[in-house]
């Protein structure tokens, strides 16, 4: 397995552009009341959209989705506590993992 972790920032509200296994992406993260969600498109073309971010919780879980690899955040306190935006980037990283 090979994994990296994704540049983010501790903002509410954040959109970049990723290549995760020549997949271009656009990744939209954001914060609302109930918690940090998540949209992922590859080439323009939506994957998933309003997915709630969890501790070590793949966020694209089915095959049909044809998106490879895993993307999930990691709670580096090691208290397994969901992600809050303030944390993004230093105690919530993005993680995106692949079984090559």
């Amino acid at each position: 397995m090979t994994w990296q972790t994704l540049p983010i920032q501790a903002v509410p509200a954040q959109t970049f552009q990723a290549t995760l296994s020549e997949q271009d992406c656009q990744i939209t993260i954001r914060q609302l009341a109930s918690g940090v969600y998540i949209d992922v498109g590859i080439a323009g073309s939506p994957v998933i959209s309003g997915k709630r971010c969890t501790d070590r919780v793949s966020l694209i879980r089915y095959a049909y989705l044809n998106f490879i690899g895993y993307l999930y955040f990691v709670d580096t306190t090691q208290q397994g506590n969901d992600p809050y935006y303030s944390g993004l980037g230093s105690r919530y990283i993005l993680v995106y993992e692949t079984d090559s």
